[in-house]
């Protein structure tokens, strides 16, 4: 049998669940289909992963060169967007719930999910490696304006580092957020992410249709979680062989091993769907806690030990180029021209902006509907400050007391080109190697690996959740075990196939495939949005 589930059955959007059964409290084709494709293509890649992996490669070349610039203008659409709702005294105001409405997490907690959920795994990546590339190579140098591995490179290497992590990527988030929390707590709809385009599509986002959208935010939310943890395991795994030394860790070039990170992406799964079956208010918010906490630590550190008045320096200016620069990054467009220069500014550009673009909007149905959950109860300017402000400065802090630590031991001659030429896995690592003994270096790496560790965890486990609750139409008790451990299992072996099939770049490939579809979502919301908070705050 099937019931509605909606508030009351004239709701403007009503979604069929199962009341018993194997779906009982979930839509069976919201709930199915994903299963279905996820478990496709990972017969696919298993069965003939060398070619499969050359065909995702081949189809991101081809995505990329088509839809680079859609990416591009995008992205800076969904910025102008948060931005000026969260400006805007109409609408600024607007509480993401009822009038008298408390938020349900302080703030310490509220941020510390926020962070955790949407780049933590990140931060620990490319805190590092973000300034570290930009600083051997950018549009910049590429054009003949700087010279890479140059001091006169640094502060470009910033600017474009924080183009990444900065406002345009937090309003990714922002966008769908801000979009479910209103339509949610304030209208009564749903919390799943067809209700956002309701009021474009009334009635119509009950149906097909409505599944449709569903789909694809699962489907996004899957494969930008699979690239994320591909890269926090591989990371996971160089960080144990900086503490052990084990050479099975780690293979050529310093790249981590297959069967390291598949040790470590089973280790992580099976910690997640514990974490998941607990809940928001349990695992989550205690990993969430656990997290911010050692993050302070890790940056304490560095500012004590690292290149603390050099990092200082370049935090302020790097603001100051980065909000000037801001307009033109977010809305340039490369493309080759038959010039050296035109082929590598575009080889740049996809390599990291469209890239970077995808992963967030793959990332955004997972974290924006867990903000939207964890933001109930306050305004949209407060969500602004606090999902894409507050979240873009701690990103410029990780980057100055960390990244900038690793460009003074490279710039001084101290690093020998020991960051810059090591595995995008290791140069954290390296970092701390250099400015310490060898005895203290595991210590801080044993922070670091439990960090990440935690970092993922949260991760998984939160997009476990998330994906649960857009399949039983928006209801956020929905945790059942043997939901939990399927999508566990599933996100295992699909990362584990595609790791095999191709590394990272297989990973790659899959996302900026999947988040197409998703980007194109996106773009309605931020439409349905600002002509439902225009039509209806007065």
């Amino acid at each position: 049998m099937d019931q509605i589930n909606a508030n009351d059955q004239g709701a403007a959007v009503t979604i069929v669940t199962r009341t018993s059964g194997f779906y009982q409290g979930f839509n069976p084709v919201v709930a199915l289909m994903p299963k279905i494709l996820v478990a496709a293509l990972i017969l696919w890649v298993g069965l003939s992963p060398s070619a499969a992996g050359q065909v995702l490669l081949d189809v991101q070349t081809w995505s990329t060169q088509n839809f680079g610039g859609w990416y591009v203008y995008v992205t800076a659409f969904y910025t102008i967007v948060c931005l000026t709702l969260g400006i805007w005294p109409r609408t600024a105001h607007v509480k993401l719930g009822q009038a008298g409405e408390k938020p349900e997490f302080s703030m310490f907690t509220w941020l510390s999910m926020m962070f955790g959920a949407g780049i933590g795994i990140g931060m620990l990546t490319y805190s590092t490696a973000e300034p570290i590339f930009h600083f051997a190579n950018n549009p910049d140098t590429i054009k003949g304006l700087t010279t890479g591995l140059d001091e006169d490179n640094v502060r470009n290497a910033y600017k474009w580092a924080m183009l990444h992590y900065g406002l345009t990527p937090w309003a990714c988030y922002g966008v769908v957020g801000i979009s479910l929390g209103y339509l949610s707590y304030n209208r009564g709809l749903p919390l799943t992410i067809r209700s956002a385009l309701e009021p474009l599509f009334g009635r119509a986002m009950s149906g097909g249709f409505g599944h449709v959208v569903d789909i694809v935010a699962i489907l996004a939310t899957i494969v930008g979680l699979s690239v994320t943890i591909g890269y926090g395991v591989s990371q996971f795994a160089s960080g144990l062989f900086n503490i052990s030394g084990a050479d099975w860790l780690v293979g050529e070039g310093g790249k981590p091993t297959l069967l390291a990170q598949l040790m470590g992406l089973i280790l992580i799964i099976s910690a997640s769907c514990l974490s998941a079956m607990s809940g928001l208010n349990k695992g989550i918010k205690w990993l969430s806690n656990i997290n911010m906490g050692l993050s302070v630590f890790l940056i304490a550190f560095f500012v004590l030990f690292g290149a603390t008045f050099f990092a200082l320096q370049t935090f302020f200016y790097t603001i100051w180029d980065y909000l000037i620069a801001l307009p033109a990054m977010s809305t340039t467009v490369w493309q080759a021209a038959g010039t050296e220069t035109s082929v590598a500014l575009e080889s740049w550009q996809a390599s990291w902006s469209i890239f970077y673009w995808a992963w967030w909007i793959a990332f955004a149905p997972f974290v924006g509907l867990f903000l939207a959950r964890v933001s109930r109860g306050r305004t949209i300017r407060e969500y602004v400050i606090g999902a894409m402000i507050i979240p873009s400065l701690i990103c410029l802090v990780w980057f100055t007391f960390i990244g900038a630590t690793a460009i003074d031991l490279e710039l001084s001659g101290v690093a020998q080109g020991a960051i810059v030429n090591a595995d995008i896995s290791a140069q954290l690592f390296e970092t701390i190697n250099l400015i310490l003994s060898p005895t203290l270096a595991v210590g801080l790496s044993v922070v670091i690996v439990v960090l990440l560790l935690t970092f993922l965890v949260t991760s998984a486990d939160s997009g476990i959740l998330i994906i649960n609750t857009l399949a039983s139409g928006g209801d956020q008790s929905q945790k059942q075990t043997k939901h939990v451990v399927i999508w566990g299992t599933l996100f295992a072996i699909l990362i584990g196939v595609l790791l095999a099939a191709g590394g990272m770049d297989a990973l790659r490939s899959v996302m900026i495939i999947g988040a197409l579809p998703f980007s194109i979502v996106m773009a309605l919301m931020s439409v349905s949005l600002v002509k439902t908070l225009i039509t209806n705050e007065k």
